[in-house]
């Protein structure tokens, strides 16, 4: 179990993500190199990969959209994402 890849800071959980846009669907690989990898099915243009990051982020913790922010590398594979009002990540996602 690795938990190098989410961090409680400042009242948020931070979250250290790598995606994979334009997958066929939304899934979680796993964690690879510290960080929480993602498919996601959107296309990385105009945002949409971002906007259905953060809509799969919110199904994965049970939050509302406007808990969930690309903090840092919005226009990178490599991103930062907080999550409002959730100290730590659900159990299926720990135990990756």
């Amino acid at each position: 179990m690795s938990d190098a890849w989410w961090k409680t800071q400042h009242g948020d959980l931070t979250i250290a993500v790598r995606v994979q846009p334009n997958a066929r669907r939304n899934e979680v690989v796993g964690v690879v190199d510290g960080s929480l990898k993602l498919k996601i099915a959107a296309p990385p243009v105009a945002g949409k990969a971002n906007e259905e990051l953060r809509a799969y982020v919110c199904a994965l913790f049970g939050v509302r959209r406007s808990a969930v922010r690309v903090k840092v590398g919005a226009s990178s594979r490599n991103k930062v994402v907080a999550i409002t009002g959730v100290a730590q990540p659900p159990a299926a996602l720990r135990d990756l």
